[in-house]
This record gives structure tokens, C-alpha cells and sequence, in this order.
């Protein structure tokens, strides 16, 4: 950590670099007016198969998760895997509601999932719930892509304390923004091409390479404690690990594309058709994450994280913990020049997403905060200038929240929001289906969903699983799975109650709006 790998270096600023000078010109990319809010926010609705293929995938497969998800194998064997099926089952649900979802909002120019619930529902306090629960999810979540690209530059050698040790990060930072502010999205969709590109080279080469280094598979599970290769068997009145994988793999999948850097990257899609084949082409990238978790495994056969046989990680273990792991594993397998490669691959990961996320953020309050309670009538401009600068403030929140809240409390709160996301499913998806549902009793289920999630997450330190007591058997199971289906029953009741009272009802769409 004390000795900068200079090649390494050189190759990831020169990437970076290049990314940089691709996310400014961008902006003449399919060129469309920036100061129309669904240009800027939205790329004009222009993007085809292939670019919505890299840039929904780009927004989705983030720097976290490649660090992160082979860090969880590393430390905690095989229950890192659920992140594989999870994003198999969140593909048939893609392919059946969000094409339906992107037939409505383009009909009624609908830029947001708030757009589509005030339109849905006529209730602008249900609308403002979905927009504040997307914007507080997502802070956190930003700040966690700069937390791998954080983990990268301690790989690179990059170390020290105070503004020495942050200034890369603010410097990247900077880059995001300035592209951000400049181009919109179509700068993260062109940056997502050769940032997957990067990833699927590094991902491929590592899973031949490494292995052949080390004597082949068997002698890599052989090397893995075999605690770590399979999940525990549950023991007693309980269903152990088991239930908490199965619930970690469905309630991820409920709660993905709800984020609203997901939904932005679907609706900026140029068809219905668009989103329905990149829901078929999309698992590429679940066999992409299997290989990156398997990597947590190749850290455990070759031992990077054992102080006495590669004191030279020890620093890097001390400071990120198993996030270290892939960073380690990179240095010691890989001469410096495919390092650079590969962490630039991360980093970049990190800006992709960071820069969507910050643009669907701005969106949520442009449209459902500002032109709903402080000023209904502006002009284009005015309303893409809005969301211009609350993409920096966005930004600037989450640099803020990494340089001074301390990272284990930051991963703690992005754990929240996937508690907290999840409680808008049977708003935005069930909406898309039937309006059957009273909009107050969807705005009790909501709050309900949130208060209780928000506490039971407390209670336990905020660890993502809660030991749920039924009928004499504990059922461990992801706190959002659980609290989302607390959700659904009290939005089904109430719905029940209030229709029976004869409830108004509104709907700004049609039946007709949701199909081809």
C-alpha cells in the first residue's frame, strides 16, 4: 500500500482519460436539445437495443457489486451467490411489466416513476412518498460506487490521510459531475459500452487465468473451507441460512428495478420492444456476476488476506476489510499493466452508475417535488437547468457522505434502501396492472412498510435479515421481504374498507395505454 504500482497507474488514468473525453462529447451524440428535461434526463427516448443492453446493464452492475460480492464469498462463502438468481428471477418481471410501463409513460411523457403514480392515481401525496423513498435510497447508493472506486485507488498504491488520501476521489468526482452536467445520459450510456467492455475482458481473462495458476478448479475448492462452499443445513425449528438466501434472492429481485437509476435506464429505451429484448439478454450479465463471485473464492485459495504470507496486503485488509479481496487477488495474479486494466474496469463501473443515479435522482425532484409544490408552470429550460444542478447536489451529498461518515455505517444505510425501495412494489407494479387499489390505502401500506422496516432493521444493528418467530419456528429471512408482504396485506384491507365506502377514484390513463 506504501509503493505506488506507477504502470498500473499510468493505465488507469489514461482509461479514465479517455472515458473523460468520451462523456463530454456525448453530448453530440444523437444530438437533441439539453435544455429539454427528457433529453438531458432521458436522452431524448432514443436509445435501441443494444445501447440500452450496455447501459441498463452498466446502471445495475455497479463498482460496488464487483467488489463487493466477491468480498461477501470471501468472507462468508457461499450465501454470496444469491446475488446470481436474483438477477434471473428479476428478468421474466421485466420482461412482463416494464414494457408496459414504458408504453404509458411515453403516451403521457411521463420521465419518472412519480410522473406515473400521480398520473396512475391522481394523488400527489402517494407520488411525493414513491419520489422522497427513491431519492433517500439512492443517496446512499452513490456513495457506495465511490467507495469501490475508493477501494481501487488504495489498490493502486494511492494512500496517506487527510485531503492526499481524498483528493483522487474529488477529482473523480469532479469528472462525474462535469460530464453529468454537460451531456445528461447520454454520457453514462456511452461510457457503459466500454466500461462493460473492460469488465467482461477482465472477468473472462481472471476465470481462465487465475485458475490455470493455481492447478485448476478442484485445487481452488479444495483450498475453501468447506463452510464456505455450502450453505448450512438449518437445523431445529428453523430454516437457517436457507431462508434467508431464498428471501435475500427475491426480495433483491422485487426491489432492483424499482430503484430509480433502473427505471431510468429502461425508460430512456426507444421502444417497448427495446426493453422486452434486453429483459432476454440481460442474464448475460448474471453469468458475468457468477464468474466476479467466484474471484472471492480464488482470494481464499491463494491466501491474500493472510497478514504473514502477503504482509504487503495487510494495510489494504486493515482499511477496506474483504473489500480488499478482488483488489489483492488482481495485484498478485496479473502484471501491472492488465491491473490497470482491470481497475480501471471497477472504477469506471463506479462512475456509470453514479451518474445515472444522480440524473434519476434529479429527475424525481425536478418533476415531482419542485414542479409539484414550488413552481407548476415552468419553462423547459427552467426545468432542465433544475435538474442540472440538483444532479451536483446529488453528488456533492454522497462525496460528502463518503469523505465523512465512516463506510461501515454507509453500507449500513444502502442496506436501508433496499428496505425502504421495495415498499413502493405494490404502487408501481401493481399499478400496472390494475387499479383496483385505493391510493391511501397504498400511501398506509407504504408508510406502514417503511416505519416497521426502519425500525426492525435498528433493532439489529441494520444486518440486512430478521429472525421472524411464527408459529414456534424462526424463519431468518431479508427485513424487506418481510416487511413489503406487511405491505401488501394492510394496502389489500384498507383497499377493501375504502372501496366499500365508495372511495373517489382517478386515473389519468386507459386500459388501451398499457398495450402494444
Amino acid at each position: 500500500m506504501k509503493d505506488v504500482n506507477w504502470v498500473a497507474l499510468v493505465v488507469f488514468v489514461l482509461l479514465f482519460g479517455f472515458i473523460t473525453w468520451l462523456g463530454f462529447v456525448a453530448a453530440r451524440w444523437r444530438k437533441g436539445d439539453l435544455d429539454l428535461l427528457s433529453e438531458w434526463g432521458l436522452g431524448g427516448r432514443r436509445f435501441g437495443t443494444v445501447v440500452s443492453w450496455f447501459l441498463i446493464g452498466g446502471d445495475l452492475y455497479t463498482a460496488y457489486t464487483f467488489v463487493a460480492v466477491p468480498a461477501l464469498a470471501f468472507g462468508a462463502g457461499a450465501i454470496a451467490f444469491f446475488a446470481v438468481p436474483y438477477t434471473i428471477i428479476i428478468y421474466p418481471l421485466m420482461f412482463l411489466a416494464f414494457p408496459r410501463l414504458w408504453r404509458v409513460a411515453h403516451k403521457h411523457q411521463y420521465i419518472t416513476a412519480g410522473d406515473f403514480v400521480k398520473g396512475r392515481y391522481g394523488n400527489r401525496w402517494l407520488a411525493l412518498a414513491i419520489t422522497v423513498t427513491g431519492i433517500v435510497a439512492t443517496m446512499p447508493y452513490i456513495a457506495l460506487q465511490l467507495v469501490g472506486l475508493q477501494v481501487v485507488i488504495g489498490g493502486l498504491g494511492i494512500s496517506g490521510a487527510g485531503l492526499v488520501a481524498d483528493l483522487p476521489l474529488i477529482i473523480a468526482f469532479v469528472i462525474l459531475a462535469a460530464f453529468t452536467y454537460t451531456s445528461g445520459l447520454r454520457a453514462p450510456a456511452a461510457i457503459a459500452i466500454v466500461k462493460d467492455t473492460l469488465i467482461y475482458l477482465t472477468a473472462f481473462v481472471a476465470v481462465i487465468v487465475i485458475p490455470i495458476q493455481l492447478g485448476g478448479f478442484g485445487h481452488i475448492f479444495a483450498a475453501v473451507p468447506p463452510a464456505k462452499v455450502l450453505l448450512a443445513a438449518p437445523t431445529g425449528n428453523s430454516t437457517g441460512v436457507y431462508g434467508v438466501y431464498i428471501t435475500l434472492a427475491v426480495g433483491s429481485a422485487m426491489a432492483l428495478f424499482l430503484y430509480p437509476h433502473s427505471m431510468t435506464g429502461m425508460m430512456s429505451a426507444s421502444s417497448a420492444h427495446a426493453v422486452r429484448r434486453n429483459a432476454a439478454l440481460l442474464p448475460a450479465y448474471s453469468l458475468m456476476l457468477g464468474l466476479l463471485a467466484l474471484l472471492g473464492f480464488f482470494a481464499i485459495a491463494i491466501g491474500v488476506g493472510d497478514a504473514k504470507k502477503f504482509p504487503e496486503f495487510a494495510a489494504g485488509f486493515t482499511q477496506y476489510k474483504a473489500n480488499f479481496a478482488v483488489p489483492a487477488l488482481f495485484i498478485h495474479s496479473f502484471p501491472s499493466w492488465f491491473v490497470g486494466i482491470a481497475f480501471a474496469a471497477i472504477g469506471i463501473g463506479a462512475l456509470v452508475p453514479a451518474a445515472i443515479m444522480s440524473i434519476a435522482s434529479a429527475n424525481l425532484y425536478t418533476r415531482n417535488i419542485h414542479r409539484e409544490f414550488f413552481n407548476p408552470n415552468p419553462t423547459d429550460k427552467e426545468e432542465a437547468q433544475i435538474a442540472k444542478w440538483v444532479s451536483l447536489i446529488v453528488k456533492f451529498g454522497a462525496l460528502v457522505f463518503v469523505l465523512f461518515v465512516p463506510t461501515p455505517y454507509a453500507i449500513n444505510f444502502q442496506l436501508l434502501g433496499g428496505v425502504w425501495i421495495i415498499q413502493t412494489f405494490p404502487t408501481v407494479i401493481m399499478g400496472l396492472y390494475t387499479r383496483w387499489f385505493n391510493d391511501w390505502a397504498l400511501l398506509i401500506g407504504w408508510a406502514t412498510g417503511t416505519v416497521v422496516g426502519t425500525a426492525m432493521s435498528a433493532a439489529v444493528q441494520f444486518k440486512p435479515t430478521w429472525p421472524l418467530m411464527l408459529g414456534g419456528w424462526t424463519l431468518p429471512g431479508y427485513t424487506a421481504f418481510y416487511t413489503v408482504i406487511l405491505n401488501f396485506a394492510i394496502a389489500i384491507v384498507l383497499t377493501l374498507v375504502f372501496n366499500a365506502v365508495g372511495a373517489a377514484r382517478r386515473d389519468q390513463t386507459a386500459a388501451a395505454d398499457y398495450r402494444a
